[in-house]
């Protein structure tokens, strides 16, 4: 336990002495498209009948979360593997699980610190009610983890870091802008409201939006379990890859 704590802290310091440009910038960005957005569009845009820059709000909290869980777990592990530190956590008897544990949970709470730092900001544009706490909670938790271990399967695999912008370019950009962030899918065409239903991180921000207002596109429940299954199955690879060392001990 020892081990662990050490990792996590040293995991959680890491961020937390550059927090201006950790968590910081990213609140400040999200409150720029809230801005611009809920400008423009307020008057003219209501989704299942509440205004749009509510609607838009848990939208852009639960996107910072999710991309910035990742950044924490794959920017520390390709820093360490380029400048040789990884040594240094791999040598210690410490157990993989462990290991993946510490990891994931900092970048779940950096995820979450960013997510609670855009809410206090947007108390000044719109008053928000939360009709489901434990919804909310639950799919911030759940989600920030998972995407903290698909953070680390990316720091993992990549060897530089035009690689790693390359996995977040085409990979992560586009699943959390084209997940009904700033729409409700059903808003959109038949063709691409099915094609929606594929995008994990569709299910992310609705079930996270529902604690907040009670409507949503899809059930909670199913919400609930498609994120329970990715997540699961994220973490199962994260484990084996770690198990076996690739491209850490090499």
């Amino acid at each position: 336990m020892i081990g662990f704590w050490t990792l996590f802290y040293k995991e959680v310091l890491r961020f937390w002495k550059v927090a201006f440009q950790t968590v910081a910038a990213p609140v400040l960005t999200a409150m720029l498209y809230l801005m611009i957005f809920g400008h423009v569009l307020e008057d003219h845009v209501r989704v299942h009948g509440i205004g749009y820059t509510s609607f838009l709000i848990p939208g852009l909290v639960m996107m910072q979360v999710l991309q910035n869980a990742f950044a924490n777990s794959s920017s520390s592990l390709i820093q360490a593997k380029i400048t040789g530190s990884i040594v240094f956590v791999l040598l210690p008897p410490l157990p993989y699980s462990s290991f993946f544990i510490a990891y994931v949970l900092a970048a779940m709470l950096r995820g979450i610190m960013v997510g609670v730092g855009v809410l206090l900001v947007t108390v000044w544009f719109v008053d928000l009610q939360v009709v489901a706490p434990g919804w909310v909670l639950l799919f911030a938790v759940l989600s920030g983890a998972l995407f903290g271990a698909l953070g680390m399967i990316a720091g993992i695999w990549v060897e530089k870091f035009d690689q790693l912008a390359a996995f977040q370019n085409f990979l992560i950009m586009p699943l959390t802008m084209l997940s009904g962030v700033f729409y409700s899918i059903y808003t959109l065409p038949t063709f691409w409201q099915r094609l929606s239903h594929y995008n994990p991180v569709f299910y992310m921000i609705d079930g996270f939006r529902y604690g907040f207002f009670g409507v949503s596109d899809v059930s909670p429940v199913h919400s609930l379990a498609v994120v329970a299954s990715c997540f699961a199955l994220t973490s199962l690879l994260t484990l084996a890859l770690l198990k076996r060392g690739w491209k850490l001990r090499t």
